[in-house]
């Protein structure tokens, strides 16, 4: 394929990912189990205004977001550990947020002054996974895809272990609230809020896609990328913090919603296009509206009850990784 016809694909490719985005973001609001008039919208009428503008878009925003974020972090990671199994929880940073964020809910301090402390705990959970990581690393004076697995394995299981000793000492209501929040779910936030994990988000991504070449160098081996002028420890090093960074605000706001960053850098690498200067774009928008869809269908499919989004691309996401994992095993072995 010529340059120019690679310019060209990659142009439709982006093009059709960010009308699937807008055409998430335009619509879904409206979707829910109860109608809502236009018409009392634009008079600013309650209760359709409040809930449109205050509840519905607020949470759609979110998610867009949060997904976007979460399967970006997934094919980040994917292109470290050069493995398409590889997810924004491989690496142990949503288990140090998850764990962050228990220990709030288990102590009774959601909320403070109006701060919604869970959201501290998680990312203080992250950032301490994180800072443990790159702290070993650097006494090591090196990085590597496989000591950054190990290390993540290791972090999982001693988080998920501390998750359920807290859990287990909480108490009846504390211990609902902790499996609730583990599920993953969507919920409206404030604009403030919102804005500033989407600054975040914006700041990351462009640190990620600027350094696209260096991920397909990655992709074919760390030799390979050393050879052609790659700092590889440097990348990787780079790589994990700004996937931490991105896994650490999406936990924070919405819980540890799985699968979407699997789903969806499995589905755009095999469909579109394997090229990170494409493939990571395309994830970004194709993950936050596969987010938000999920996050609308979990509002209809039992009214008025709501099931969590992180239910939804449960249910979605478990058959997938069945199917994902037949493929990759040799028809002899199955």
């Amino acid at each position: 394929m010529s340059s120019q016809q690679f310019s060209f694909a990659a142009r439709n490719s982006l093009t059709l990912a960010v009308a699937v985005f807008v055409v998430a973001a335009v619509v879904l609001p409206w979707v829910g189990a109860g109608p809502i008039s236009l018409a009392r919208v634009l008079r600013h009428e309650a209760p359709d205004y409040e809930i449109l503008v205050q509840l519905r878009i607020s949470r759609t925003l979110l998610a867009l977001v949060a997904g976007g974020a979460l399967s970006l972090a997934g094919a980040l990671f994917q292109a470290m550990l050069r493995d398409a199994l590889a997810t924004p929880y491989t690496l142990g940073i949503s288990a140090g947020a998850s764990l962050g964020a228990v220990a709030v809910i288990a102590a009774g301090w959601e909320s403070f002054l109006g701060i919604p402390v869970t959201w501290l705990g998680a990312l203080a959970g992250a950032f301490g996974v994180l800072a443990l990581v790159i702290g070993g690393a650097f006494r090591r004076r090196q990085i590597s895809a496989f000591s950054l697995l190990l290390t993540g394995i290791a972090i999982n299981s001693v988080c998920a272990a501390f998750i359920i000793i807290l859990s287990s000492f909480a108490g009846m209501s504390r211990s609902f609230s902790i499996a609730r929040w583990l599920i993953g779910s969507v919920d409206a936030t404030s604009y403030g809020s919102l804005g500033a994990f989407s600054v975040v988000v914006f700041l990351t991504a462009i640190v990620i896609l600027s350094q696209a070449r260096s991920w397909n160098l990655l992709a074919v081996g760390e030799r390979w990328a050393a050879s052609r002028g790659v700092s590889v420890g440097t990348l990787l090093g780079t790589g994990y913090v700004a996937g931490s960074v991105l896994v650490a605000g999406a936990i924070a706001l919405t819980g540890p919603i799985g699968f979407v960053g699997l789903i969806v850098p499995h589905l755009v690498r095999s469909r579109v296009s394997p090229d990170h200067r494409v493939l990571m774009p395309c994830v970004f928008f194709y993950g936050g509206a596969l987010l938000a869809f999920c996050d609308a269908l979990g509002r209809i499919v039992l009214p008025p009850a709501e099931i969590p989004a992180g239910a939804v691309l449960a249910i979605i996401g478990g058959p997938y990784l069945v199917w994902v994992i037949r493929q990759r095993v040799p028809a002899e072995e199955v």
